[in-house]
């Protein structure tokens, strides 16, 4: 079932979500849940889908950056980027720690559906959460599986993209695809008069 997915302006999606137990982990009504956000962020298309997205205030995302995900990349912005698939994955009360220098790149949201901005994220997280059998994971990441992780455990504490861009890098889609897509971004940076 592909579900809704909610917009900026709903009040669920600034929630502190609730942390799920290990009997709520496994029984059906979340398992039912995990599936239906896995084939609604495929649909949609995207990276990774919080629980909030779709009306649901409890700490739990499901995450998969798929093989044709990076096809449009060219060879250097898959390098900038730290882009390599990430098998799916489900993650049930993350903690998050952020390690080293940041990386700024474009982010989209789909509870932002049509626009994108520039997010300074941190290169290097470690995350330690539940899985969807309610086991314990530890998940150490780099490149753009970091910036996804850090994204949706924004999610999960009320948070969007909007609340950490770079403001003045705030774009529609369309001005992004046909302007700004290949452009490095210290040169969008440049023209579009952002400062460090």
């Amino acid at each position: 079932m592909i579900l809704k997915i909610y917009q900026a302006g709903c009040d669920i999606l600034r929630q502190e979500c609730r942390p799920l137990t290990a009997d709520e982990i496994i029984g059906a009504p979340i398992q039912q849940l995990i599936e239906w956000m896995r084939e609604t962020m495929r649909d949609a298309p995207g990276v990774g889908l919080a629980a909030p997205q779709v009306g649901v205030a409890v700490q739990l995302a499901v995450i998969e950056d798929r093989p044709e995900n990076l096809r449009d990349l060219n060879p250097r912005q898959l390098a900038e980027r730290e882009r390599e698939p990430a098998p799916f994955q489900v993650i049930v009360n993350p903690r998050i720690w952020l390690d080293g220098p940041t990386a700024e790149f474009f982010e989209g949201c789909l509870s932002v559906a049509g626009f994108t901005a520039i997010v300074p994220r941190a290169r290097r997280v470690t995350v330690e959460c539940l899985n969807e059998r309610a086991e314990p994971v530890k998940i150490d990441a780099v490149g753009w599986y970091a910036r996804i992780l850090q994204h949706e455990i924004d999610h999960l504490h009320g948070r969007l993209y909007v609340d950490r861009m770079l403001s003045r890098s705030f774009m529609t889609m369309e001005n992004y695809t046909r302007r700004w897509k290949d452009a490095p971004i210290e040169e969008v940076k440049r023209a579009l008069a952002i400062q460090d």
